[in-house]
């Protein structure tokens, strides 16, 4: 059985930290350089950044921060926000990026999944989808959960994994920040469906949390933020938690 890991996200505004309730109501976390260091040292699997500011002009200063978090760190991050094309991709790897992270433009335009996995291998894609549940379907979201889409969840899903991505990172916009556990049954689905690793977003709020995704909803991988950016629950001690548990984690 693969190992489980523990994944601390931090949403990037204006080259700050910050975390929100179902996508609003952002509030500031702190530096995302020191908030990188500590989560390395706490014993997190992997990090991930996600640039919600994302634009043409703020390029080259998310591109300074992920050399600034490279130098710091010595675990895998995945960095998302604004990934247009191939070229953006080149910058962020070329800057100690590990992975990247593909949300609305793989969705406008799901050809930049290919081009990326074709150019950088799949294991450096994470397509990243919001959902949202719409008389009972998942139906996915763009621009920060802002836009409905056509799409549903579990199709797109599929289509993303044929096209090449290596990993997915789904986050609940019903459960993102409510603290109330993880989308599980939606989570279990997906896992029986696709092949890749799954990355379940949106929902921490206790230990028993963790654990019921790993077990519930059978994600490969458990994805919060402000949890661990309050010190609301300490990487350490969750670790031990699921250790206890039985669940296989690094």
């Amino acid at each position: 059985m693969l190992t489980k890991r523990i994944i601390p996200c931090l949403d990037i505004k204006d080259g700050r930290t910050v975390k929100g309730v179902n996508f609003v109501d952002l509030r500031d976390a702190g530096d995302p350089v020191e908030l990188a260091q500590r989560y390395a040292d706490e014993g997190a699997d992997e990090l991930v950044f996600l640039d919600i500011s994302a634009s043409q002009e703020k390029r080259k200063t998310l591109a300074k921060l992920v050399r600034n978090v490279a130098q710091a760190i010595d675990i895998p991050f995945t960095v998302g926000g604004g990934i247009n094309a191939v070229d953006d991709v080149a910058i962020l790897l070329d800057n100690g990026a590990d992975k990247v992270s593909i949300n609305s433009a793989a969705v406008r335009r799901p050809e930049l999944i290919s081009e990326v996995a074709n150019r950088f291998g799949t294991q450096c894609v994470v397509v990243a989808i919001d959902a949202k549940q719409i008389k009972n379907e998942w139906v996915v979201h763009l621009v920060g959960g802002r836009v409905p889409t056509e799409r549903m969840l579990f199709e797109w899903t599929k289509e993303a994994v044929v096209r090449g991505a290596g990993e997915l990172l789904f986050t609940s916009m019903d459960h993102d920040g409510t603290k109330q556990g993880f989308a599980n049954e939606a989570l279990q689905k997906l896992s029986r469906q696709v092949s890749v690793p799954i990355i379940a977003s949106g929902g921490a709020g206790t230990m028993q949390h963790f654990i019921d995704t790993f077990v519930d909803g059978n994600a490969d991988a458990a994805l919060a933020a402000s949890v661990f950016h309050f010190k609301e629950i300490s990487i350490p001690e969750l670790k031990n938690t699921l250790r206890q548990h039985q669940i296989p984690i690094r």
